[in-house]
């Protein structure tokens, strides 16, 4: 029994040791303005940037002053939206998508005015001026751009709704909506409720 032991650590050993070895060659360094930053501490470096904060968990109390119907905080930078239940015993992270610009996108309050089972998708006059080639309007099913279910905020044509289109979560990809993937935006839709608070930072 311990023979076997040695014998798997010694061989993870041998092939972590090997490969470091084999890596050595990307290690070398970027002479590109004199930077002495290796290509590998570079990658590491701008994908950790990329992913620092995205699903990081967050506490309701610095955005809103109590959770009375729900609390819904929609955070454009890090592309996740976190739910938060009225006693505060449910508490949900999903990734999400985001406006395309900074130009599309709006932040602050609002609420949930309606809840949709099936939405149909309407471009907004804005849309079709910039895409004269959409459709005036897709009724539920699998090309609908608002997924199987919708939380119409007070803002018009402002959603938080689901995506065919599972490419298009978390990233900057929308016309001003929050996406979600269909099985999320389905178990946040049963427990948000008309009138739950939305924060969109």
């Amino acid at each position: 029994m311990s023979d076997k032991k040695f014998t798997l650590s010694s061989r993870r050993a041998f092939l972590a040791g090997s490969a470091a070895m084999l890596a050595t060659p990307a290690l070398a360094q970027s002479s590109v303005n004199g930077d002495a930053t290796t290509e590998t501490e570079r990658d590491l470096t701008e994908s950790v940037r990329r992913n620092t904060s995205s699903f990081r968990t967050l506490d309701w109390q610095p955005y809103f002053t109590n959770t009375k119907n729900g609390a819904i905080l929609v955070d454009i930078d890090s592309r996740a939206v976190h739910y938060w239940s009225e006693d505060q015993s449910i508490y949900k992270l999903y990734p999400s998508s985001v406006p395309l610009t900074e130009e599309l996108t709006r932040r602050g309050r609002t609420s949930v005015i309606q809840k949709v089972v099936g939405p149909t998708w309407r471009p907004t006059p804005s849309m079709l001026e910039r895409n004269p080639e959409w459709p005036a309007v897709i009724g539920p099913g699998p090309d609908n751009p608002l997924g199987t279910h919708a939380l119409y905020l007070s803002w018009t044509y402002y959603r938080i709704h689901g995506t065919h289109d599972t490419r298009k979560i978390g990233r900057r990809s929308s016309n001003g909506c929050v996406g979600l993937y269909n099985e999320h935006i389905a178990e946040l839709f049963g427990m948000a409720n008309v009138g739950t608070q939305v924060l969109l930072i």
